[in-house]
């Protein structure tokens, strides 16, 4: 690692002043993507701000018909949180996926949205779920937060606070992991809620999550498994590498999505 300096705040409202003060700080909460490009030395902030002491990011609520998740909430707290596996329980599995138990037990979900990896399974479900992301300065919805693989609309000193997503009618996901990283090839979440059919697509796409809007209409038209089966994914879209052929995963969104389908119900 190279040197830096280390913050520890206890408010967002100190976090932003570090971070706004220096564009060559980085945020910290979980770690699970700052610290290994830190020891690698991809990485050369000149200053670490470690949101983990800001109490007013975490912890998950129900209002009406909407779940908040604060943005420090780790990934083993969204998998066994009451209220989202009584709510939105395809997004609680999906957390139960996410990684090994150190990653679940250290992993947050903000930090994964503002890294916005394209093999991340949040994005692809916050798409499909029609959320709205909350940072310090504005609410932003998920179709325009992400922007491509590792970006965002995040600007400099905004950090992600809350995520508030919408309780669907029905939810699902499935998705293809790597038997060896553990990240998803392709993962699908299918949703029919108060933004309409949604379907978000993650780890498949060569410029990250995307929506697959085929998809969404034949849905529309028929929810259940047969609908999506139908439904070729451009090759041309797609990610190949060592691990799957852009054909390859192409094949596997449609597969991954009659599964989703089936698993909403």
């Amino acid at each position: 690692m190279y040197d830096f300096s280390y913050h520890k705040p206890s408010s967002v409202a100190d976090a932003v002043k570090l971070l706004a003060a220096d564009p060559d700080a980085r945020a910290i909460s979980g770690g699970m993507t700052l610290l290994p490009a830190l020891k690698l030395r991809l990485n050369k902030p000149t200053s670490v701000v470690d949101l983990s002491g800001i109490a007013e990011l975490r912890g998950v609520k129900r209002e009406g018909n909407t779940i908040v998740v604060g943005a420090l909430t780790k990934h083993y707290e969204i998998a066994t949180n009451a209220d989202i596996k009584a709510a939105i329980p395809a997004l609680a599995w999906m957390a139960s996926t996410i990684g090994d138990t150190q990653v679940r037990n250290r992993g947050t979900m903000g930090g994964s949205v503002a890294n916005n990896d394209p093999s991340a399974d949040y994005p692809a479900a916050l798409l499909a779920l029609g959320a709205t992301i909350q940072t310090n300065k504005r609410k932003i919805s998920a179709d325009d937060f992400f922007q491509g693989m590792f970006a965002t609309a995040l600007e400099t000193g905004e950090i992600v606070t809350a995520i508030h997503i919408p309780v669907p009618e029905k939810a699902g996901y499935a998705k293809m992991k790597n038997p060896a990283s553990r990240y998803s090839m392709a993962g699908v979440f299918v949703a029919k809620g108060p933004a309409g059919v949604r379907v978000g697509v993650n780890g498949a796409g060569a410029n990250g999550a995307f929506r697959a809007t085929e998809m969404e209409k034949a849905l529309s038209a028929n929810w259940s498994p047969d609908a999506v089966a139908g439904v070729k994914m451009d090759a041309g879209m797609m990610n190949g590498d060592i691990h799957g052929s852009a054909e390859y995963r192409a094949h596997l969104v449609t597969v991954m999505a009659k599964r989703a389908v089936a698993n909403a119900g």
